[in-house]
């Protein structure tokens, strides 16, 4: 990552932490992943060598520039989801300053529904950072839209590791996955689709 952008992101990262700080409902906070997960997911990505990349949940699109910068490497390209059109905005405008533009496709819709319309594309890498409640009902549309191979990341593993109890063990009981959990940031969970 060049000077420019780790600087920019390290302006985000103390941005955003002091809005967050400051904001008392939940729902209101941009709550982005921690400034030492974006070099290990970045890292993940380049060693799947991944291309065809998906987030789901860009909030303010810190996570989606780490993603989008390692994607420069393996020439990717990565889709971001998200449903508040507020928060849609504020991301595209980091991406153009971010210079990234280019690597990034928005989608403003619910999950689940672009998932269900999703068929051509199988992803290399797909980052998962939104709703955890929604999360059991993604699995059985999301696994088979990643290649043989592909990575899964999930966030909040340890920091929310109950709310995601029931994910985890819906993962674990799922034929032909691996799945461990990492305590970088708040808890990442690697889940690899096996090649057969």
């Amino acid at each position: 990552m060049n000077e420019f952008r780790l600087t920019f992101l390290q302006q985000l990262a103390a941005d955003y932490q002091a809005h967050d700080e400051q904001v008392a409902n939940r729902a209101e906070r941009f709550v982005n992943i921690t400034p030492d997960t974006g070099p290990f997911l970045a890292l993940l990505l380049q060693a799947v060598h991944a291309r065809n990349i998906l987030e789901i949940g860009t909030s303010t699109g810190y996570s989606t520039i780490w993603l989008a910068d390692a994607s420069e490497a393996t020439d990717g390209h990565v889709i971001t989801l998200e449903i508040s059109a507020d928060r849609a905005a504020l991301a595209r405008a980091n991406f153009e300053q971010a210079g990234l533009s280019g690597h990034i496709t928005q989608v403003l819709a619910p999950v689940q529904e672009w998932l269900a319309t999703s068929t051509s594309t199988l992803f290399d890498y797909v980052f998962l950072d939104a709703n955890r409640a929604q999360y059991v009902a993604l699995w059985p549309q999301l696994l088979p839209l990643v290649r043989p191979g592909g990575l899964i990341v999930v966030d909040n593993a340890i920091s929310h590791q109950e709310q995601l109890q029931e994910f985890a063990s819906l993962v674990q009981a799922t034929q032909g996955v691996t799945s461990v959990t990492v305590p970088v940031g708040k808890g990442e969970m690697l889940i690899w689709k096996a090649l057969t």
